[in-house]
């Protein structure tokens, strides 16, 4: 039986944390930032957490 490989694009975009939930970056960060105002760019800097409904999916792609 083969390896099972790890989804690349999950690597980069998901860590676990220690207790096994995900960690994630926040969307609408990267560009186009100067219509956005100041206190939605600073709350898009901080992590969070991935729903709990979509958190076997992302196990699955890195394969947790």
């Amino acid at each position: 039986m083969p390896k099972v490989k790890t989804n690349s694009g999950a690597k980069k975009r998901f860590k676990l944390t220690g207790t096994g939930k995900i960690k994630r970056k926040h969307a609408f960060h990267s560009h186009i930032l100067t219509k956005k105002t100041t206190k939605q760019k600073r709350n898009l800097v901080h992590d969070t957490l991935v729903f709990p409904a979509d958190e076997r999916r992302i196990k699955a792609l890195l394969n947790v």
